[in-house]
Order: C-alpha cells, then structure tokens, then sequence
C-alpha cells in the first residue's frame, strides 16, 4: 500500500481513546464493533490525557472520539447517541415504547447505580487492588503516577456510598442480579432478545471493566455465571452473521422481570434521592449560576434498610432526563403501554418521577437549560 493510500485510510477511521480497564469504555466499545464503525482504539496514555483528551475537552475523562472530520465525542452517552445518528443499522436503540424506554432504564441503572458493586470489587479485596494498580502502572507506564491515580480512585468509595455498613447489600444486589442474568442468558442471548441494545452495553461498563478483569470479581463471575461471561465475550466479540432481533410486539422477557424489581428496589432511592438532593441544591443556587459543579455536597439515602451518605452529583439528573424524555413523548396509547410493561416493578418510581430543573450539555459540561 502507498503512503498516500495509507494517509487517506486513516483519515477515514475514527478514533476511541479509552483503556481496557476503563468502566465507560467498557460502555461504547461494543457499540464501535458491533455497528462495524472503522475506528482504532489508542490507549489514553499519558501524552494522549494532554494532547487530546484535556486538549479538546478541557476534562480528564475517558472515552473520548475524535471522528474523521476531526470532531471530538465525549460523555459515552452522547457518544451512544451519535453512533446511533451515524450508523442507524445495526440499530441499537429500540424504537418500539416499552423496549425503548427498558433500553434507558439499563443505561441509567448501569451508568448510576452498579458502579456501587464495580467499585467495590476493585477495591475492598488485596488481590484486587494488587491487579487493578498493576493495569493502571502498565497503561500509564509511569508505576508513580498510576499509584496516585489508583489512591484517587480507592478514596471516593466512601462519596459513592461503599461504606462497611452497604457491603453486604451490595454484595447481595450483584449476587441476585447474576442469578437472575443466568437465568434470562440460559433463554436470550441479549437483554432484550436476540440482538443487541444499548442496554448491554451500558451494562458492559462495569460487568466487562471491572467485574470481568478485576481479580476478585473475576473468579465470582466465572465460578457462578457463565453465561454471563460468554455474553460478555459475544459483545466485545460481536458475529456478524448472528442476525436475531428484539423480541416481538414490544415485549419484555419474562426472565427480565426480575432484575427490573430489583433495579426497582434497590436502585430507585439510591438515583431519585440523589435527584432530588441535587434539584434541592439548585432552588437554593445563587441567580448568576450557569453551571453546577460536578458534586453539590452530600445527602441521605437508603439501601436495604441501611441509611448512609453519598456525595450529590447533577449527572444522575442529566442521566433521568434519558429515560424521562421518550417516555413523556410517547402518545398516551404508548404511555399506557409502557406503564403496563413496568407495573409492579417499583421501577414505576422513575417514570412518575417530576423534576424541576432541567440540564443540557454546553461544550462538554452541564448548564442549566
């Protein structure tokens, strides 16, 4: 191949900064692959966080996408968003009501609420902390540097809500969910039937990032859930010849029923209190605010029965607004339908959920609307 060949391939190839121990990398690179988008994935190394990611974003989170015409992607949800807009087939947004508005409530249970168990599984076991430190000094390649990162990283367990008291909820919310994926795995290859949604692969983040290659997590997967772990590999090995599709007429596996009680149970307080702390902070923010920082203090909440606190951050508004939207535009026919659908389910909680505030992104930061 020339070199004049080579310079316009690469010009057609997007671009996936991320690292394979990165939760919400976890998140879009199933996406890139299984829509068969012509990306390279590139380490975020410590030249790629200052000439890219803080370069274009002003931020140090990853993933970020730089596409061919040389825009930048970042937030994996607007990423997802993208992607879909882009590359409409394979499609991984439902456009059907009831599956469409599952797909969302996934994202957000996955996005908000399983970081709690991702969390800590990376950092409450020695083998854990031992291998993810290691990863972080071989994807750094600066062992110094990447054991400041993993101390930043051990330390926020305490905002998020890992405390000693929630451990045993939280080790018993994951230990029932891979129960229930089990059971819905041994019928459906894919949480919405028999292809992929963006709901798997929110659910990518933190079961592929963190409980698939973390030490600890890693032999617990393996031990109880192996269908679990062959969907794992079958999203970030997709086959293009699979074919399959979402279940017909709108419907909603019966083995998923009870993982959304459970996401109805456990993770509706853990998301709506930090709502509605946050839309509390925002009454109360002075006049000349455009936009809220990333955590607004701290609140109660409950899992289980154990009351503890957790820092307040505006992004689960931002996240709600993902579900709240095509569900408040739906006819009301298909309102209808959908309320059927999460009847009884406590996931209810989110859809009659009324916020006051609402957020948009300018540049890559949240504003008020």
């Amino acid at each position: 191949m020339s070199n004049t060949q080579s310079s316009v391939d690469r010009d057609t190839y997007f671009r996936l900064y991320g690292s394979e121990v990165s939760y919400f990398t976890g998140k879009v690179r199933p996406a890139f692959r299984i829509k068969r988008v012509p990306h390279v994935e590139v380490l975020a190394t410590p030249r790629v966080y200052r000439e890219v990611i803080r370069a274009r974003t002003g931020l140090q989170f990853i993933p970020v996408v730089v596409t061919p015409e040389d825009d930048t992607w970042q937030d994996t949800s607007d990423i997802l968003d993208r992607l879909e807009e882009r590359f409409p087939e394979p499609a991984l947004v439902p456009r059907t009501p009831a599956q469409r508005i599952a797909a969302f409530l996934w994202e957000l249970y996955a996005d908000e609420f399983l970081i709690l168990p991702a969390m800590h599984y990376r950092w409450n076991f020695a083998d854990s902390i031992a291998k993810a430190r290691a990863d972080f000094a071989s994807t750094n390649g600066d062992p110094v540097a990447a054991g400041r990162f993993a101390d930043r990283m051990s330390g926020v367990l305490p905002g998020l809500g890992v405390v000693p008291e929630t451990v045993p909820a939280i080790e018993a919310h994951l230990g029932e969910l891979l129960a229930d994926l089990e059971r819905h795995f041994a019928v459906h290859p894919y949480l919405l039937g028999g292809r992929p949604s963006i709901a798997d692969c929110a659910l990518m983040g933190p079961f592929y990032a963190h409980l698939y290659l973390d030490a600890a997590p890693s032999r617990l997967l393996r031990e109880r859930a192996p269908l679990t772990c062959h969907w794992i590999e079958r999203m970030n090995h997709p086959d293009p010849d699979e074919g399959g599709a979402w279940l017909d007429d709108d419907a909603l596996a019966e083995t998923m029923r009870p993982m959304l009680a459970r996401i109805g149970a456990d993770a509706s307080a853990y998301v709506l209190d930090t709502v509605r702390a946050y839309e509390a902070w925002a009454d109360a923010r002075p006049a000349e605010t455009t936009e809220p920082p990333r955590a607004v203090g701290f609140h109660d909440t409950t899992l289980r029965g154990v009351r503890f606190g957790r820092y307040t951050s505006p992004y689960t508004l931002w996240m709600l607004q993902r579900v709240l939207d095509p569900y408040r535009a739906l006819t009301a026919p298909d309102r209808t339908r959908v309320d059927q659908a999460f009847a009884g389910t406590g996931c209810e909680a989110f859809l009659r959920y009324e916020p006051r505030h609402r957020l948009e992104k300018h540049g890559y930061k949240l504003a008020f609307a």
